[in-house]
């Protein structure tokens, strides 16, 4: 039995209370925090585990048990010196992930050096969005372009390493249909199909939404 990944949402402004409830609404277990007494109250109907707390406390991240969950995603991008030691906490407690949600690209690059895995800039990035690339276990970024097609970027598998596409013949096995090859800052959309695949590589596909469970 494939056991559920938990989150936990810093900062419920707009963007972190989007992030929570469309996590929550899944049947996602999700800790939501806030320095606003007010705000946690207004949302505890909505969000079962709620809490009033200053995530900038190496206490507090141990008593509300943050070690124990998968992803962090930090959202606090109006307050920098908050965000950087939520992030810092949160690694130091052994998060895997930690998603944290940025204002600019000054503090971006302030974010990822100090051990955030992801930001997002929430002008690109809704919170909904954010919540559904999360529910879809095992892609990097999903976009919905209608009700049944998606596009999404995904990690190469370990044993698709060391073999071109041709020799895969993903889009029979898949019936994905790959529309570019991403490795570090660089998308590659004329594609050789005997390039060979590695671990730092990722794929561009678009595909039939149902079909993508098959990736999972």
């Amino acid at each position: 039995m494939k056991v559920k990944k938990t989150y936990a949402v810093f900062g419920l402004g707009r963007y972190g209370t989007a992030v929570a409830r469309e996590l929550e609404e899944n049947g996602i277990e999700v800790i939501a925090v806030d320095a606003d007494e007010k705000i946690v109250n207004d949302l505890s109907a909505y969000l079962p585990v709620c809490k009033c707390a200053d995530v900038t406390d190496a206490e507090v991240i141990s008593r509300l048990g943050i070690g124990n969950i998968d992803t962090v995603i930090v959202c606090m991008a109006s307050n920098l010196e908050a965000s950087v030691m939520a992030v810092t906490l949160c690694k130091e407690a052994g998060v895997k992930t930690v998603i944290a949600k940025c204002a600019n690209e000054m503090q971006q690059k302030i974010l990822l050096r100090v051990g955030a895995d992801k930001v997002v800039f929430p002008e690109n990035e809704s919170g909904i969005r954010l919540a559904k690339n999360l529910l879809s276990s095992g892609f990097i970024d999903m976009i919905s372009l209608s009700k049944d097609v998606s596009m999404v970027e995904i990690d190469v598998k370990n044993e698709w390493c060391g073999k071109n596409l041709i020799e895969l013949n993903l889009r029979k096995k898949y019936g994905f249909n790959i529309v570019a090859i991403k490795k570090g800052e660089d998308v590659n959309v004329n594609i050789n199909p005997e390039q060979v695949l590695d671990k730092e590589s990722s794929l561009i596909v678009i595909a039939n939404t149902a079909k993508l469970e098959k990736l999972k």
